[in-house]
């Protein structure tokens, strides 16, 4: 038996509740996963998962061994990597998750490089704009935006951008530009209706405090769909400055009310909770910052 092949199979079944499901993100059979976990119990001389309605359950030892043999697997990456030499490629697997618009804009068009950097990893992106379950899912790295809802994940904040007021030419052209945020309830407004969206917004000036809640005829649940709303004339939106980042570079959108200040928005790295992040989430966090201090359009340097 393969004791780091039985771990590691063990571990994936205890992530996402199944034989099955793990068997897939190994690329193996199910029959496969399921003799490692049996050799492995055989070997330790007790049961370390059993069968319930929600699927399969690490027992009190099986719970014991796994944070063990999760580390036992960290270590060994992280002794990987050390061993070829920092500047050496990674190997493996990564999978991260994004939201959908922004990885399209964002992240996707940079990936050829950071595969170029490193030509034997294999990258799976998971693209909602939901946040996904890491664990279940078996994320190592996702990037979200905006106030973390869960306090306990680990996270490392990648950089802050701020949200602005966007429409098309043509829109404004029809509806005329606010020249105060209160103008804001004249207008027909694309609601983002996700965490970080909503209808309600605080703009500043000088000390001065304006609450503003839009108004408008449609709410979007995706990123994507604002984006189009807004580029067909439909509405302005509030948005982060991310989402319509090559339309306010190449002017297909304006940005107005610029001399007054909405709240900023952070972008995070986060990792499955009780993890120290895998060298591969680390570096490929150091990536993404690289990439998000460049001016729009442009690509980092490979080595």
């Amino acid at each position: 038996m393969d004791r780091m092949a039985a771990m590691e199979a063990f571990v994936l079944v205890v992530d996402t509740g199944s034989f099955s499901a793990a068997a897939r993100r190994l690329n193996v059979g199910q029959p496969a996963v399921s003799k490692l976990v049996a050799q492995l119990e055989e070997k330790l001389g007790v049961k370390l998962l059993v069968r319930t309605t929600r699927g399969l359950t690490a027992t009190e030892a099986g719970l014991n061994y796994y944070e063990r043999a999760r580390r036992s697997i960290q270590e060994a990456d992280e002794a990987e990597l050390v061993a070829r030499g920092a500047g050496k490629s990674l190997t493996g697997r990564l999978r991260i998750a994004a939201a959908v618009t922004f990885a399209r804009i964002h992240v996707m068009p940079h990936l050829p490089e950071f595969l170029q950097q490193h030509p034997d990893l294999e990258i799976e992106v998971v693209l909602d704009d939901r946040n996904v379950d890491l664990v279940r899912e078996g994320i190592d790295v996702a990037l979200r935006m905006g106030r973390l809802a869960d306090s306990s994940l680990a996270a490392k904040r990648v950089t802050s951008g701020r949200h602005v007021v966007v429409g098309t030419p043509a829109y404004f052209a029809k509806a005329g530009e606010p020249t105060e945020p209160s103008g804001l309830t004249a207008h027909e407004a694309v609601i983002y209706d996700q965490a970080g969206g909503g209808a309600d917004w605080s703009f500043e000036r000088d000390g001065a405090e304006v609450v503003v809640t839009l108004k408008g005829h449609l709410r979007v649940s995706a990123a994507e769909g604002v984006r189009a709303a807004v580029l067909a004339n439909a509405g302005l939106a509030i948005t982060s400055e991310w989402m319509f980042a090559p339309e306010i570079a190449n002017g297909t959108v304006t940005v107005v009310l610029q001399d007054w200040k909405l709240p900023q928005i952070d972008l995070w790295a986060v990792y499955p909770t009780g993890r120290t992040a895998t060298a591969k989430a680390r570096i490929f966090t150091q990536f993404v910052q690289e990439v998000m201090r460049l001016p729009n359009g442009t690509k980092p340097e490979t080595s």
